[in-house]
């Protein structure tokens, strides 16, 4: 049987903070993102998208309808390549040396995938 593929750990992953958002949101806000994106891990079981953001971020991280968490605490981290399920799979693959999506960039995208998600519901 072949070995497992390697489990990616963050770069300096205590530099790394992470934000926990719902799956239909945090799908949207992927879309919006584009290239601009970091590195995406999402959870089916926990029906959860995860963003790495910069150390410290996470103490001040406010947005609606998400949940900071220092340190990338709690944040599954699938092995290499997995891009689909069952289980934690990367919806944005990490980069070789920044994992971070640029925290403007995500408050934007959440602020303009949020009213799109409530008027769908």
């Amino acid at each position: 049987m072949p070995d497992a593929p390697a489990r990616p750990s963050p770069p300096a992953s205590p530099w790394y903070d992470a934000v926990r958002v719902p799956r239909r949101l945090g799908l949207a806000a992927l879309d919006i993102l584009g290239a601009r994106a970091g590195a995406a891990v999402e959870d089916p079981q926990k029906q959860a998208v995860y963003f790495f953001i910069p150390a410290g971020v996470a103490a001040t991280w406010t947005e609606q309808s998400t949940v900071p968490l220092s340190d990338s605490a709690g944040v599954p981290i699938p092995p290499a390549r997995r891009t689909g399920g069952p289980g934690p799979h990367w919806r944005m693959c990490p980069g070789d040396t920044d994992w971070a999506t640029a925290p403007d960039a995500l408050r934007a995208a959440l602020a303009d995938a949020l009213p799109r998600m409530e008027a769908a519901a």
